[in-house]
C-alpha cells in the first residue's frame, strides 16, 4: 500500500478519474489466491488446441462455462453466430522421408484440408508456380507426387528479436504515429492463388508441401483457405474453399533439405498417412458471454475479452489461452472481492478470431452497429469501452489507444499505480489486428494492452505450448485488467470516444451461405 501511495496521492473519497487505491489493494489481495494456473493448464494440456468448429473447442468452452458459473457470474451463455462452416480435426498423421536417407519429418497438416487414402509413398518434386509461364512448365509432371510449392526459404533467427520492450521501444510506441492499416491482398493475387490451386488439383498432385516459416524446428501452420487475411473482408474462398489438395507444412530446415537434394538431381521419396475429419453437425459457432451485474441501469456496460480459439499445431497457449485465462481471472477477482460497480461488467471470449475476427464482428454487428451502414443500435450509446487481451505471455506495459487521444488523460491516471510494475506507456497507434478492431470500427473505444513480445516466435506454431508461458506475468496482468475494468465500470461517463466513423463494408460481418 505504501508503494501505491507513493505512486499517486488521492483523497480517501475518490474524485474524477483518480484511481481507487483501496480497490486496487483488494484486487491484489484476491490475486494471491489466483486460479489462473489451473485455468490455463486445463485450456492447454487438457482441451487444447481449440480450432473453431472443432469438438475440442466445444469441450474447452463447456469447461469455462462451468468455471464461470461456479464463480457466481450471471447470464453465462453461448451466444451463437454464423454460419461458420464445418469443423475440422486431424486424427492421424505420419510423415517420414524414405530415400535417399530415411528420417522422420517435423510436419503438420493444414487445417480444413483433406487427407490421404491410407499410406502414400511417392517421389517429391519442386514446383513453385509464381507466374503464368510456370503453369505450362509443370503441366503433366505433378500427378501422384509430393509437390513442394515454394522455393527454399531463408530462416529467421529468433535470438535476434527482443523479447521485452526497452525504454526506447516504449518511447517509440508512445510517439504520435498515423493509424495505418495493413494493405489488403489485391483481387489479382487472390485470383492467381485460386488458379494455382485449381492447377494442382487438375494435375492430380497428391500432397502439397510448404515450409513452416520458423526456425529451429518451429513450424507455423495455418489453414488452406484463400481469403483476404490482411483486411479480413471475407473475400476469396471464405469460409470454405473450393476443392483443395491435401496440404502439409514442414519444418523449414527439412523442407530446404528436400529442395536442395532435388536441385542436385537426386530423387527424394516420402511417405505420409493423413487422416482428417470434417465436422458438419453444426455450421454455426458461438461466443462465451458472462456478466457481473452493476448497480446502475443494465444497459450500461463495460466489456473485456480475448479470443478463445487457436490454431492446431500447438495447444494455443500464448495465442490465446494466455489472454483468455487473464480475462477469466480478472472477472473472478472482481466477483470474489465483492467490489461495487455501477456498470455491468461483461466478459466475452470470441471464436472465429483466427479466421477474420468473426466472432467479435458478429457480436458488434448484432449488438452495437453494422459497420456497413453505421447506424448505431440502442446498446451503442451506453457501451463504455472494450479491453482486449491478446499479447501472449508478456507483461503488460501499457495500452494501445487506436487514435483515441481524448482517453489518454483518463488512462494516464489509472496507469499510475502500476508504473512500478512496468506499465508506463500509452500508444496513440493501433495495435496488431485483434478483436478490439471490431469495436473501433463502429466508433466504440476498442483498447488493446501492450505486452512484452516474449512469444513472438512461437504464436501459431507447434511451439505454442504451456512450457513457453510465464504465468507470473499473467497473474499480474489479470490484476491490471481487473483494475482498469473496475475503474471504467465506476466512471461517471462512458470512456471518451472518437468521432463515429464513416460506413465501411469491409468490417461488416460477412453474410455467408449455409453449406
Amino acid at each position: 500500500m505504501a508503494a501505491l501511495s507513493a505512486a499517486i496521492t488521492v483523497n480517501s473519497a475518490q474524485t474524477g478519474d483518480d484511481p481507487d487505491l483501496n480497490a486496487i489493494t483488494r484486487i491484489k489481495q484476491e490475486a494471491q489466491r489466483s486460479q489462473l494456473l489451473e485455468t490455463i493448464g486445463s485450456l492447454t494440456d487438457v482441451y487444447g488446441p481449440r480450432l473453431t468448429g472443432s469438438p475440442h473447442l466445444r469441450t474447452a468452452a463447456d469447461y469455462v462455462v462451468a468455471r464461470l458459473t461456479t464463480w457466481g457470474l450471471q447470464n453465462v451463455q453461448f451466444e451463437r453466430w454464423g454460419p461458420f462452416g464445418p469443423g475440422w480435426t486431424n486424427d492421424r498423421f505420419i510423415a517420414v522421408a524414405l530415400a535417399p536417407q530415411p528420417y522422420p519429418l517435423i510436419a503438420y497438416p493444414k487445417a480444413w484440408t483433406p487427407g490421404t487414402i491410407g499410406d502414400l509413398v511417392a517421389n517429391a518434386i519442386l514446383a513453385p508456380i509464381e507466374n503464368e509461364s510456370d503453369f505450362q512448365r509443370f503441366r503433366g509432371k505433378l500427378a501422384g507426387k509430393f509437390v513442394l510449392v515454394a522455393r527454399p526459404m531463408e530462416l529467421p533467427m529468433p535470438a535476434d528479436r527482443p523479447l521485452r520492450y526497452s525504454a526506447d521501444d516504449l518511447r517509440k510506441l508512445a510517439a504520435p504515429s498515423p493509424l495505418v492499416s495493413a494493405d489488403a491482398e489485391t483481387a489479382g493475387s487472390l485470383e492467381f492463388a485460386r488458379r494455382r490451386m485449381e492447377f494442382y488439383m487438375q494435375e492430380d498432385a497428391a500432397v502439397l508441401l510448404e515450409p513452416g516459416g520458423g526456425s529451429h524446428g518451429t513450424v507455423m501452420v495455418g489453414d488452406s483457405r484463400l481469403h483476404d487475411d490482411a483486411a479480413f473482408t471475407g473475400a476469396g474462398f471464405y469460409p470454405w474453399p473450393d476443392a483443395v489438395a491435401a496440404q502439409v507444412v514442414l519444418a523449414a530446415e527439412q523442407y530446404n533439405r528436400i529442395a536442395r537434394t532435388l536441385d542436385r538431381g537426386i530423387p527424394v521419396t516420402l511417405e505420409m498417412n493423413i487422416a482428417n475429419t470434417y465436422h458438419y453437425a453444426d455450421p454455426d459457432s458461438f461466443n462465451i458471454i458472462a456478466e457481473i451485474p452493476g448497480s446502475g441501469p443494465p444497459s450500461h456496460v463495460v466489456m473485456l475479452g480475448a479470443h478463445f480459439d487457436s490454431w492446431h499445431a500447438g495447444t494455443g497457449a500464448a495465442d490465446n489461452a494466455a489472454g483468455s485465462a487473464t480475462v477469466l481471472e480478472a472477472v473472478r477477482i472482481l466477483k470474489a472481492t465483492g467490489l461495487k460497480m455501477r456498470r455491468t461488467v461483461r466478459l466475452a471470449l470470441w471464436t472465429g478470431s483466427e479466421q477474420g475476427l468473426l466472432g467479435s464482428r458478429a457480436y458488434v454487428t448484432h449488438h452495437f452497429a453494422d459497420p456497413g451502414t453505421m447506424q448505431p443500435k440502442p446498446e451503442h450509446q451506453d457501451m463504455s469501452g472494450y479491453f482486449n487481451v491478446d499479447g501472449g505471455t508478456g507483461a503488460i506495459r501499457g495500452l494501445y489507444l487506436h487514435g483515441n487521444q481524448a482517453a489518454m488523460p483518463v488512462f494516464e491516471r489509472w496507469m499510475a499505480p502500476f508504473r512500478d510494475s512496468g506499465m508506463t506507456t500509452l500508444s496513440p497507434r493501433a495495435a496488431e489486428r485483434s478483436d478490439q478492431f471490431a469495436f473501433d470500427a463502429v466508433g466504440l473505444p476498442g483498447l488493446h494492452f501492450i505486452q512484452d513480445p516474449l512469444d513472438e516466435g512461437t504464436r501459431r506454431t507447434n511451439m505454442d505450448v504451456f512450457e513457453r508461458l510465464e504465468t507470473s506475468n499473467l497473474v499480474q496482468n489479470a490484476v491490471i485488467v481487473a483494475a482498469f475494468v473496475y475503474h471504467a465500470a465506476n466512471r461517471d461517463e462512458p470512456l471518451p470516444r472518437k468521432l463515429l466513423p464513416a460506413p465501411d463494408a469491409r468490417w461488416a460481418f460477412p453474410q455467408l451461405p449455409r453449406r
